[in-house]
């Protein structure tokens, strides 16, 4: 299941995105239209920022705004440093790969090769899909 965190963090960067020029937006006013707690969102928007997302401007007419083209922006990218790692079991992760402790082979098991399906397909969207595409809708 998807996080708060990823949701809100997703709804803030469309948010971002649909501005023109990428000028400053308030958390404030990002946090009154997509109805998320401010707090949370300050939290939210410091790890996209410091994760290279997000550039952040103080003071009179300052804000969060994105530091790259939207088309730039995959959705593996805010997945990762949102959510943490993309596949459902550690033991099919392509980045935080852990073998399971109750199976003696991976190769013989059906959750390992059900979920590599699953990851791969996961990651087929992700890889092909943009915060552009997300506001174009």
């Amino acid at each position: 299941m998807l996080s708060k965190k990823t949701k809100y963090g997703i709804k803030a960067l469309t948010f971002l995105a649909k501005q023109e020029g990428r000028k400053p937006v308030r958390i404030a006013e990002i946090s009154e239209s997509e109805n998320i707690s401010l707090k949370f969102l300050e939290s939210i928007l410091l790890t996209l920022k410091k994760n290279g997302f997000l550039g952040a401007k103080k003071g009179q007419g300052g804000g969060y705004y994105l530091l790259k083209d939207a088309k730039d922006i995959k959705m593996t990218e805010i997945m990762r440093v949102l959510e943490g790692p993309i596949a459902m079991v550690p033991c099919v992760s392509l980045n935080f790969y852990e073998k399971c402790n109750d199976c003696p082979d991976e190769n013989l098991c059906a959750v390992h090769s059900l979920m590599i399906q699953v990851r791969d397909s996961t990651l087929n969207i992700f890889r092909n899909t943009s915060l552009a595409d997300l506001i174009k809708s």
